[in-house]
């Protein structure tokens, strides 16, 4: 029997999640449902735009939610781990040590990743090569220029 899937994440992304199905389930729906009935009212709907548009939109919304009850059926929210090694809902500073640079990045669950935000999980290059480190210790991520050694500044 294979194993379940599972969608390790923080219980703030938990968290955003329902609030997305909520406002997804809600206004979101509404919203899509009150633009069809305004397309419906303007008659012939083989060439109307708009009604195809909010057709599309409602399938959109629909699938999103789908895919979020289903991450959210099959999350695996993560406890506190301990504040001395590198693990998801951990905030750690890395050293970039030949650059002499600092990086601050947010540990989070794989559904969770924003890497605009610094937001990354623990399945990237970056995040395999620090889990479980603690501070001090020094981390070489491969990268496409080259190997980039990290030392870990601050984990929180």
């Amino acid at each position: 029997m294979a194993e379940a899937e599972r969608y390790v994440m923080t219980a703030e992304g938990r968290r955003k999640l329902e609030e997305e199905l909520e406002f997804r389930h809600v206004t979101k729906a509404k919203e899509i449902s009150d633009a069809i009935k305004e397309a419906k009212e303007q008659g012939d709907l083989s060439e109307n735009a708009e009604y195809a548009a909010a057709r599309e939109a409602q399938r959109e919304n629909q699938d999103r939610i789908a895919e979020i009850e289903h991450q959210l059926k099959y999350a695996e929210v993560v406890e506190e781990e301990s504040s001395e090694v590198v693990g998801v809902g951990r905030t750690v500073v890395l050293r970039d040590t030949k650059a002499k640079k600092d990086y601050t990045y947010s540990i989070v669950g794989s559904s969770e990743v924003d890497f605009l935000a610094n937001k990354i999980s623990l399945d990237s290059p970056l995040g395999v090569a620090i889990k479980g480190l603690k501070s001090g210790q020094k981390a070489v991520v491969k990268a496409p220029s080259g190997d980039i050694t990290y030392k870990i500044v601050s984990i929180e």
